[in-house]
């Protein structure tokens, strides 16, 4: 076979291997140019507050753990978000906590007065429709 030939075979196949190789590692830029974009607006419907337990002592120490999960339309979860909450009774420990690379965020709650909080959530300027309620006697 001619050189010339059998070079530029050697060069074609090393570049390929090492083009594929750098693609599928993700360790190039052009993984920004090749995948879709993520939506990073909160979905008022699809983010999920969750709250455990829901019957808790009204003694200022026991407290609520309270789970909001943001995700945007399309179901997925979205980082960096700050997220607030409110409630009709009791305390949250902070009021507003930033989302981790999952998308979640924890909150803690304890009242001294007993009756039943209506927890709701806020994620960046959007109020979640998901409330949840929590005993505190």
């Amino acid at each position: 076979m001619d050189k010339k030939i059998v070079a530029l075979m050697v060069i074609f196949f090393l570049s390929f291997g090492i083009f594929t190789s750098i693609v599928l590692f993700n360790k190039s830029p052009l993984t920004q140019f090749i995948r879709a974009e993520k939506k990073l607006t909160p979905s008022a419907k699809n983010s999920l507050v969750f709250a455990y337990p829901l019957t808790v002592k009204a003694d200022g120490v026991s407290k609520n753990k309270v789970t909001i999960f943001v995700r945007n339309d399309a179901n997925n979860v979205i980082p960096n978000i700050p997220v607030s909450i409110t409630t009709t009774l009791g305390e949250p420990i902070r009021n507003e906590v930033t989302t981790g690379k999952d998308g979640k965020a924890e909150f803690n709650i304890t009242s001294t007065t007993p009756g039943i909080a209506e927890i709701t959530a806020n994620a960046g300027n959007v109020a979640l429709l998901q409330k949840v309620t929590v005993k505190f006697e």
